[in-house]
């Protein structure tokens, strides 16, 4: 009996000790997105999310390009896209060449999070 009960708690904190290190990754993987964002896309989306030229998105809109999947956004981002209507596209990778597509989901995340996407 003693046993089962101190497989239990060995269990236990093996159990919290992967969500702890779970959500400190999260954190991390959150942090990388939002540096990216402020360095690479917030020139056109804006502080705010809401687009600082005519024809860019507003993210914090239900009808914005996040109601759209993650594997679509990747795809729209990596390769360059064009809103219908706006004049301007975004250019492959936000212009950033040097993003990798992990880098492009921490942002994909982050903004899903940040503007409640």
């Amino acid at each position: 009996m003693a046993q089962l009960k101190v497989f239990r708690i060995l269990s236990a904190t093996a159990l919290f000790a992967n969500v702890l290190s779970t959500g400190a990754a999260a954190a991390e993987d959150m942090v990388r997105g939002q540096e990216i964002y402020e360095q690479t896309c917030v020139a056109c989306h804006g502080a705010d999310g809401r687009g600082t030229l005519p024809g860019v998105p507003d993210f914090t809109s239900k009808n914005s390009p996040m109601a759209k999947d993650d594997a679509l956004l990747l795809l729209h981002i990596t390769d360059g896209f064009q809103t219908p209507g706006s004049m301007m596209a975004m250019p492959p990778k936000g212009g950033n060449s040097d993003l990798t597509e992990e880098d492009i989901k921490f942002v994909i995340q982050y903004i899903r999070e940040k503007y409640g996407a």
